[in-house]
């Protein structure tokens, strides 16, 4: 099917409205959502389905009355993207779009009929199980055969995955869990996409008009249990040679991805410490302009070309991916892939999908890495995983 017949006769309306009294009353079971503090949106029902690669052309084709003309509103394409093929995902252009700025200021915007979404609230699941699909022999010697490769110089960095399955009696509601990370994960963006739900920390690339913003993070801490325990671990999360040796990795990468799609950086601020609930990362703000002699690329075209950057991949990455296949014993799926929206003018928003779970039923699938770089230490990795898995484990299971 062609990206005209996929938008013939579609009309994205967009209005202003009342505020609702929470978004969350708005999110379809199977809509998409991203929140951030009190401003986000949520979306219910399917107007077409597309391509990344196509999405740009379905969305151009999309008739828009839109007389508010905010970041957020017109037609919008939505979703989270595999880590291993994020040009040729599927994203979902929604029926219908529900949004709060950060002024307080409601939007609603419809392609075809509005559409009931509340779902009858689901029982709660009163005893779980939680089980490692890689044990701690086997994450030895995986981090032991990167390590013998950048010993080798072949390989400077790679980020090793492991996945954690939970089990509920009863099939999991999402809307409570993104209502739990919502009110826990501050700092966040909150994500829900056909169920993906996650709060990541790590932008990778916002893009409005010509402007242009992406922080990477890499190197990882565990919040300490005190105010003086915390700013002895942010200190020393600052001073570590390791930790900001790899994260240095990533902001290069990202600093020459932007140059490479045709972006002007004009500034790189960090590293920084970014506290966030239960543990701190280093983080780098890198700003730019979109270069006018250069096809200006979408926010989704700027995320495609970006990903994956060391922060989840490694470096140099297709040694590592290469690697990481090999070593992996699971599928990625949509972890660490690239999860956000675009819209018709190519402005928008794209995370890492992180501090993550795919819900299915009463399953949930959790996937967490750690950068391995010279001086990793396997026990020390093998922690800071346990520490990411912390916010979703807490959102799953929290009474």
């Amino acid at each position: 099917m062609t990206a005209t017949s996929l938008t013939a006769g579609l009309v994205a309306r967009t209005r202003e409205i009342d505020p609702p009294r929470d978004l969350l009353d708005e999110l379809a079971p199977d809509g998409f959502a991203w929140l951030e503090g009190g401003a986000g949106f949520v979306t219910s029902g399917v107007a077409a389905r597309v391509t990344a690669v196509d999405a740009g052309a379905v969305l151009a084709r999309i008739e828009v009355d839109d007389p508010l003309a905010h970041l957020g509103t017109g037609a919008l394409a939505v979703g989270a993207l595999p880590f291993d093929a994020a040009a040729t995902g599927e994203l979902v252009i929604p029926a219908r779009v529900i949004g709060v700025d950060a002024d307080g200021r409601a939007w609603c915007t419809e392609i075809g009929p509005p559409l009931a979404v509340r779902a009858p609230q689901a029982p709660a699941a009163t005893r779980f199980t939680v089980e490692s699909r890689v044990d701690r022999a086997s994450w030895r010697n995986q981090v032991s055969a990167l390590l013998d490769s950048i010993s080798a110089g072949t390989l400077a960095k790679a980020v090793l995955a492991r996945e954690v399955v939970v089990r509920s009696d009863v099939p999991f509601d999402t809307r409570p869990v993104i209502d739990r990370l919502r009110r826990t994960q501050g700092g966040c963006f909150v994500f829900a996409a056909d169920g993906l739900v996650g709060a990541t920390p790590e932008l990778l690339v916002q893009r409005r008009g010509p402007s242009v913003v992406s922080r990477p993070m890499a190197g990882t801490i565990a919040r300490g249990a005190t105010g003086p325990a915390d700013a002895a671990a942010e200190a020393a999360l600052a001073d570590s040679a390791k930790d900001g040796w790899e994260h240095r990795l990533v902001v290069d990468a990202v600093v020459n991805g932007l140059r490479g799609a045709g972006v002007r950086v004009t500034t790189v601020t960090g590293p920084q410490v970014a506290r966030l609930a239960t543990m701190s990362h280093l983080a780098t703000t890198i700003a730019g302009d979109i270069e006018q002699s250069a096809p200006a690329m979408s926010a989704l075209e700027l995320a495609c070309a970006l990903h994956p950057t060391p922060a989840v991949g490694g470096e140099p990455r297709e040694v590592a991916l290469t690697m990481l296949r090999d070593l992996e014993p699971f599928d990625r799926g949509r972890y660490a892939g690239p999860v956000g929206w675009v819209d018709a003018g190519g402005d928008g928003a794209w995370g890492v999908a992180l501090r993550c779970a795919e819900i299915e039923g009463n399953q949930a699938r959790l996937v967490a890495g750690a950068g391995i770089v010279a001086g990793s230490d396997p026990d020390a990795e093998w922690a800071e995983t346990q520490a990411k898995f912390e916010p979703m484990l807490q959102a799953l299971v929290s009474p």
